[in-house]
Order: C-alpha cells, then structure tokens, then sequence
C-alpha cells in the first residue's frame, strides 16, 4: 500500500492524464464499401472479425469518404483538409511543405502517444519514406503479408504510454488487379463455378439519366476501366473475387483482434475501423472508384469504445471519415486542433450512443477524375436526399430519394416537382465551396447551375 500512495504522490498531473487517454486503434482497408460485411446484412460475405468489432460497437451506416481515391482519402483523414484545400486531389500529389509537422501522427507523438504505423500510407508515397515520419514508428511498409503480425508485435511490447497504432491493409484493392486478369498481389482464392458466384445487385443497369460524364471517363482509360466488355457473368465472378477478398483481410483483421483480446485491450482502447472508399461492385455496371455512387463513397465505419459502452448500435447520423477524424482523435488524446481544420468530432456522438442527435447536418465528398478526363465532381448528403453535380455533360446534375432509393435508380433532378429540394442542395453545395476555397471551387459561378 505505501508503494502505491508513494508513486501516486510522485505522479506528475500529465503522467496522470497519459493515463487516463485511451489507446487508440485504427484499422483501415482499401476500396472497401458500406455494405461489404455480413454485419451489414450481406449474404454473400463472412466477416465474423468486422462483425465482432460491429457487435462491440457503433456502426454508422452514413459515413462517407472525402474522396474516393486513395492518396486523397487517405490524406484527408491524416491532415485534416479536404483534398482540394490542400493540393491533393489525385494519387502522388506532394504533401503540402506547410503540412509536414502538422500532421495526425505528430499531434499525437507530442501529446505523448506513442504513435506506430503499418501498411500503406499513399500519402503520397506508398509506404512511410522512413523509419519514423510524421510522428509515427514505421512498423511495416506497402504489403499486407506480415501486416497483422507487425501490429501483434508492437502490442506485445505493451507501450507505457497510450498508443495510437494504424494497421492499414491494401485488400480489398486487389480487385484492381482481378479486373486486369493480373494476379492479386496480397490475396489468393479459388473461383468457384458460376452458380456459387454471387448474383447482380438490384441496381446492375446504368440509369437513363445518370450523368453521362461518367460513361466518358470510362471510355478514356480501359487500364483502370477494364470491364467494358463484361457480360452479367463476368461481373458476377468479379463479384465473387470482391468479397473473397475482404474474407481474406477480415482474417488478417482477426489476428490483431485475438492479441486485443489476450491483453484485455477492450477496456482502455477506442477501436476505429473504416476504409479509404469504395469500390462499384458492379452497380451501374461500375468498377474502381472516383465516381460518386453510393458503393464508392459510402464506407464501413464502426467505433468500439473502452468497455464495450453502446456495443451492437446502428447510427444513422453522417460521418466525413477523412475531415472528421483528426478533431475525433484530438479530442480523445485532448489536443487542440490546429486551426484551419473544420471537421466535426465524432466522440461526444458516439459517446452518448444517441440516434437522435443532431451532429452533420450535412456531408460532401468531392471527386476529381485526373487520371482521364478530368471531370470534377461533388456530392450533397442530406437526411433525405443525395445530390451530385459533375463539372460537365449531359444530366451533370443528379437527385436522389435516400428514403426510397438509395439503389440511385431514378434521378429526380430532370422533374419539375422537385426543383425547392434541388435549389436547397445548390445553395448547401455553394455554402460548402465558399467554406472549402480551393482551385476546383473558386469557379463556383461557372459549375453550379442557376435555379
């Protein structure tokens, strides 16, 4: 008893507050969208480790990625930014000088988090350039053979401070590479025969008045747009190869759970898990990523809190899982925010596990197809409906009920009745631009249309 109050005595107040911030976790995939998990009601898939974390969390069914490709998603979540703010809106773009020391990592490192990273960064390199940089340990770089087994062992080492460790998988980024008829690089599996493929999702047909934009930059890049020619049955095997490999990482997942289960890290660790965007999956006979359909920016995002607090909750409230988590973390590890970032905290919400709380308003993804045609694009999310404008074409505007077909089957931009919800969706989206200055929104005037 005297040991104990004699380090109590010896505790300095800040060694004190390292002790009570939480562990933090972040898991991530790659090109990975909302619905792929068996949690999420998918039949076709087995996730029982992303289940888990949904049974011993908070699953937000309206999270969405600030971007989906990967170095701009990816650079939203550890800057803060959106993309276009900062200059990052395609794959290899440099880090803004201004933005080296200011970054996730090293908010938390000089908080007193001890910070490590494993798997891909894409920001822009593929991997972490060195063995420590920005902020992080650099536990394991661009693959994910041996990914898992990295993270394992730094928990092993059982840091005396809190810890803020990213796993980062590629899978299920593979796709790419299936669509190519490439070998996957970090997965293999076996393909079944056609009738234990799964089937065409509901929303398989391109609908007569999707924007046509997107049909042109498919035509630009048959590297990245592979599937032209895909018959029904060539897109249910691509299908097939998608939600094997989110298996094949869900089991990567598992082992870093299982070493999270030995130490009883449940109680003193919040767990993230979300991916960068997401991937077509064959709606609108779509692969990749880059357009604004639901199955590519809507993402898996679930919150275990210390103690399994809310555990097996469903959120319908909107998450930005780029903008939004630096001022999350900072707020776990009480660090001030740098100025400049407008993200929103997420942890007050999940905290109090409340459906009915107010916290977005609304949300905005931004695209940008630079490795084609260049077309730009934005995305509205409200509780209601979604709205999508792209730069140019024909049907560059799109709105859609939410309620009633999240499938985006039927754009009610091109009926009458609907022009007051089409007006409110331009003047949020002209709030948003005129909140986010950069080189894609300063010709506001000339995108948005006129009511």
């Amino acid at each position: 008893m005297k040991k104990t109050l004699f380090f109590c005595a010896l505790a300095t107040p800040a060694a004190m507050m390292a002790q009570e911030r939480p562990n933090i976790l972040y898991i991530m995939t790659d090109q990975q969208t909302a619905t792929a998990m068996s949690c999420a009601g998918n039949e076709d898939i087995h996730t029982p480790n992303m289940d888990k974390l949904a049974s011993r969390g908070i699953r937000f069914e309206n999270a969405y990625c600030s971007f989906p490709l990967s170095g701009p998603s990816r650079a939203s979540m550890f800057t803060g930014y959106t993309p276009a703010e900062v200059g990052m809106q395609e794959n290899g773009a440099p880090l803004p000088d201004s933005l080296q020391t200011a970054m996730l990592g090293t908010l938390l490192d000089e908080s007193g988090y001890t910070c490590a990273y494993a798997g891909k960064w894409h920001i822009p390199t593929n991997s972490l350039p060195d063995k420590q940089a920005y902020g992080f340990e650099n536990l394991h770089g661009h693959n994910d053979f041996g990914l898992a087994e990295a993270c394992v062992s730094f928990l092993q080492r059982q840091p005396d401070k809190p810890f803020f460790l990213v796993a980062s998988f590629d899978n299920p980024h593979n796709i790419c590479e299936y669509a190519r008829h490439q070998n996957p690089p970090y997965a293999s599996f076996d393909e079944p025969a056609l009738d234990d493929c799964p089937g065409l999702p509901a929303n398989f047909a391109v609908n007569p008045y999707d924007a046509d934009a997107l049909a042109f930059e498919k035509r630009q890049n048959h590297r990245l747009y592979p599937t032209t020619t895909y018959t029904p049955d060539d897109w249910r095997r691509y299908r097939n190869a998608y939600y094997r490999l989110i298996e094949a990482v869900d089991a990567e997942i598992g082992k870093i759970l299982d070493e999270v289960d030995r130490q009883g890290l449940w109680e003193n660790t919040v767990i993230i898990f979300t991916s960068d965007h997401g991937d077509g999956c064959g709606a609108h006979q779509w692969n990749q990523k880059t357009a604004l359909y639901e199955e590519v920016i809507n993402v898996p995002f679930i919150v275990c809190l210390p103690g399994g607090k809310h555990a097996g909750k469903v959120l319908p409230q909107f998450i930005n899982n780029g903008v939004d988590l630096m001022p999350s973390l900072c707020d776990w590890a009480g660090v001030k925010l740098p100025a400049g970032r407008q993200g929103v905290s997420f942890r007050s919400l999940v905290e109090q596990g409340d459906s009915t709380k107010a916290h977005r308003p609304y949300v905005v993804t931004e695209t940008f197809f630079g490795e084609t045609a260049g077309t730009l694009g934005w995305m509205v999310r409200t509780p209601d409906y979604k709205y999508v404008l792209y730069d140019t074409g024909k049907n560059r505007e799109q709105l859609y009920d939410m309620r009633t077909d999240r499938g985006e089957m039927c754009n009610l931009a091109i009926k009458k009745k609907y022009k007051d919800i089409l007006r409110k969706h331009r003047t949020l989206l002209r709030e948003w631009m005129e909140q986010h200055p950069s080189s894609s929104t300063q010709y506001k005037e000339k995108y948005l249309p006129r009511d």
